[in-house]
């Protein structure tokens, strides 16, 4: 939750939230800031464990059902898109990514927190080793991928970027949280 407040609060104006799932992000966007939240799943039952109250959050509110493969929204749309600890569970991470660039502003926002590769090489074995197991339990989540790279390679460039070990045990733990711009 530590990470979550340090990046939601940066979405301004129109915003998408990709993976939404039960609405952890809720309570650390800026009412002040964002005039309306589109939150977009493709698991309405985890939506539906949400146990926040949409009418109080200060700005309108709209769920899709949908993957991030496809986002059902106009090109040139949103001012923030916001990612936390989805990127590792979505299969075809480049078309998400060019789905989250199409729908955003060409000045628009992309901001992150994910977890992934870790850099030490002992760490990162036993990542390989438990990531297929891990995926399976995890409802996809894939603990080795380079989120910076990730995001580089598929149409962004990187603003800000922060990395550390959240508290935990290290092969889930490697976060990097920050923002980036449409190339």
């Amino acid at each position: 939750m530590k990470q979550r407040e340090k990046v939601v609060p940066l979405a301004t104006g129109r915003v998408l939230e990709i993976g939404i799932g039960s609405g952890l992000n809720l309570p650390f966007y800026n009412n002040q800031n964002v005039k309306q939240l589109t939150a977009l799943d493709p698991y309405e039952a985890l939506w539906q464990e949400n146990n926040i109250a949409i009418d109080d959050l200060g700005f309108d509110f709209q769920f899709i059902k949908a993957s991030s493969e496809n986002i059902p929204e106009d090109n040139n749309t949103f001012d923030s898109a916001v990612i936390t600890y989805t990127l590792c569970s979505i299969d075809d991470v480049k078309k998400a990514l060019h789905e989250i660039k199409r729908v955003l502003k060409p000045n628009g926002m992309l901001i992150f927190c994910e977890h992934g590769k870790a850099p030490d090489k002992s760490v990162e074995r036993v990542q390989q080793l438990i990531t297929p197991i891990w995926k399976r339990l995890g409802g996809g989540c894939n603990l080795q991928k380079d989120i910076p790279k990730i995001i580089t390679n598929n149409g962004f460039k990187i603003n800000d970027l922060k990395t550390m070990y959240i508290p935990g045990w290290k092969p889930i733990s490697y976060n990097f949280w920050g923002t980036a711009r449409p190339n």
